[in-house]
């Protein structure tokens, strides 16, 4: 699996632990990779990343969007109930949200 590789499974927002089950890789490996591809598409490709960064499903706190991994428990309530941070790759034409 190479990172350009990626691009094509991130049509649709998907989550590093989604990814790594269908990728049958570990979700470390996929966040590494994906912290590289980013990294690579703010240098001006014809793609961009827009990430929706984790919230608190119980209070809705918002986490910053430079954090792939979905966090332990929210900051503002302390609850557990956290909606990971979803990565969508698309066009950098297309700015549809």
């Amino acid at each position: 699996m190479f990172r350009r590789d990626l691009i094509a499974l991130l049509r649709d927002a998907r989550s590093v632990h989604d990814l790594a089950r269908e990728l049958d890789a570990r979700p470390a490996e996929i966040e590494e990779d994906l912290v590289h591809l980013l990294r690579s598409l703010r240098r001006g490709t014809e793609y961009r990343a827009v990430v929706v960064p984790a919230r608190c499903r119980r209070c809705g706190f918002t986490f910053r969007d430079d954090r792939l991994s979905k966090p332990g428990k929210c900051p503002r309530c302390r609850h557990t109930w956290i909606a990971a941070p979803l990565v969508r790759i698309e066009p950098a034409g297309d700015r549809s949200g």
